[in-house]
């Protein structure tokens, strides 16, 4: 049984975090895994989650609330824990597969390096596996010198490792704190809606404002529908995600694009038939393109998706679902637009006059 531990003590992190954490584990572990939580305070916690009281430390006070309270993990005994155990903050964001942090020479303190300090051996405390026990100098150390840590060592990363030394096995962290992960959502979303508007201008331009509406309502449908999805499985929506997604507006816009330009060129051609009956002419005459273009997309994101590894799988997931919708919006939402709209050949042949 794997064993990862996490704490959570103050108002900073509520129990919604030690819960998303589990869930992320759960989904980022294929071996049997148990999650422990040192808490002050288990209300709303998973009763999945193994809850235990925080360990003692002694500290000084205007560090109590600091993540010099960690050193608490390298007691010994150390409740009933036993061998490896995986430390991981509440706040990490979990992109691949946990269990090798298990497999990585085992019985020996492995803390992720510092991606900010690369080369000075410094750790990153927000991850890292060690032994229970066999480093508790690294508490008993620190507990007899407390009053004098705070003088020569200004963070609890420097500390350990200057006390592990040689010991400490660096692996490599890409990570995200949540008011820089604010910032690139915000960006995200930003993205989206300035793709939105340049496409708005361009199918204008290239059109009439009524194939530019109906052209961005599918863009919406496409965009809310896919991230819905991803809502309603309750899945990580990071960068990765938010180009998925940029991709997609991009894809079906290509489609959508096709499909317009063959319902003007039938409506200057057919001046008797309705604008409903155009659109069915259309749809169909492109039908065979839309189908073949969006099975050869599908069969390499599938690819994508079942070889890539974990890193690809949510971008060729939202990829896969955008593909799919895109064509069906193509079809079933741009097309009947032009219909509401009442576009018909006098509108097209008013603007060109113009």
């Amino acid at each position: 049984m794997q064993k990862i531990v996490c704490m959570k003590w103050g108002t900073r992190y509520d129990f919604n975090f030690v819960n998303r954490l589990y869930s992320s584990i759960k989904k980022h572990t294929k071996r049997p895994t148990k999650l422990y939580c040192f808490t002050d305070d288990r209300k709303g916690i998973n009763n999945a989650i193994v809850c235990k009281p925080l360990p003692k430390i002694k500290i000084p006070l205007q560090l109590s609330f600091t993540p010099w309270r960690k050193l608490s993990m390298w007691q010994n005994p150390l409740g009933d824990l036993e061998n490896d155990v995986l430390f991981l903050d509440l706040d990490l964001v979990i992109t691949g597969n946990l269990d090798r942090f298990f497999d990585y020479k085992p019985g020996k303190y492995c803390v992720i390096e510092n991606w900010t300090q690369k080369g000075k051996g410094i750790g990153n405390t927000s991850c890292f596996r060690f032994p229970v026990g066999n480093y508790s100098f690294v508490y008993s150390d620190f507990e007899k010198n407390s009053n004098e840590t705070e003088k020569f060592i200004s963070e609890l990363k420097t500390y350990i490792s200057s006390k592990i030394g040689s010991d400490i096995n660096f692996r490599r962290v890409e990570s995200v704190g949540p008011k820089v992960s604010s910032e690139l959502l915000k960006q995200g979303i930003t993205a989206i809606a300035l793709s939105l508007a340049a496409m708005l201008f361009y199918i204008w331009v290239r059109f009439e404002w009524q194939f530019s509406l109906g052209s961005i309502i599918a863009l919406f449908h496409d965009v809310i529908i896919t991230l819905g999805i991803f809502s309603i499985l309750s899945l990580e929506v990071n960068l990765s995600i938010v180009a998925a997604v940029l991709t997609i507006v991009g894809y079906s816009m290509n489609d959508t694009v096709v499909i317009y330009d063959r319902i003007r060129e039938n409506l200057l051609k057919y001046s008797k038939i309705n604008t409903n009956e155009i659109a069915n002419i259309s749809v169909n005459e492109t039908l065979s393109r839309t189908i073949i273009t969006s099975l050869t997309t599908l069969l390499a994101l599938g690819s994508i998706f079942v070889l890539g590894g974990e890193i690809l799988k949510g971008f060729s997931f939202a990829m896969i679902l955008g593909v799919i919708i895109g064509t069906y919006s193509s079809i079933f939402v741009a097309s009947p637009v032009l219909n509401y709209f009442k576009v018909t050949q006098k509108t097209l042949l008013k603007d060109e006059n113009i």
